[in-house]
């Protein structure tokens, strides 16, 4: 039995949601999202809770703590939002916003131009960039493909990483060298 796929979800105050055949249409003030979930999975509204049910084979159990979870996950896109910040490292690197693509200059000999992903907006500030929007799923996407571009490496710990990321450090050549 799944622990997370039983528990109730709440509704928060500000956010509608429908229910019709197996699709789910949250709206709340930040936005709309819409899913298409699997035939095994039945949600059902009560007041102000959402039950999420499961009905199929034991292969496909796995689906039901996860779209419990989609599902929660979209009532606090819509309401709150979500947002990850990463961290340029590295001497004379620098970000900015052009119209709505994100220009890194990371020590290429060309800058790197990003476009967001429909439902996605950048912000720069310093050696901050802010990744926010409404769908977590497409948030992560965003965020995961800036820190692709230069990926902090172990021994200078240049590059970029999220803000809570922590990179170990390896040590060089010269102390390796000089423990005989």
């Amino acid at each position: 039995m799944s622990k997370i796929g039983k528990q109730p979800i709440k509704i928060l105050e500000n956010v509608d949601i429908q229910i019709k055949d197996h699709r789910i249409l949250v709206k709340g003030p930040k936005g709309t999202l819409e899913r298409v979930f699997p035939l095994e999975i039945f949600v059902e509204k009560k007041d102000r809770e959402l039950l999420v049910k499961f009905k199929g084979s034991k292969d496909k159990k796995a689906l039901w703590g996860t779209w419990r979870q989609i599902i929660k996950n979209m009532i606090e896109g819509v309401s709150k939002g979500f947002e990850k910040r990463l961290k340029l490292e590295g001497i004379g690197w620098r970000a900015n916003i052009e119209g709505k693509d994100l220009v890194l200059k990371v020590g290429f000999s060309h800058p790197v131009k990003i476009s967001p992903i429909e439902g996605v907006s950048f912000s720069v500030e310093k050696d901050i960039i802010k990744v926010s929007g409404i769908d977590k799923e497409r948030v992560g996407i965003a965020a995961a493909e800036i820190r692709k571009i230069r990926p902090p490496e172990p021994y200078k710990g240049k590059g970029i990483r999220y803000i809570d990321e922590v990179i170990r450090r390896k040590a060089g050549k010269k102390v390796v060298g000089t423990t005989k």
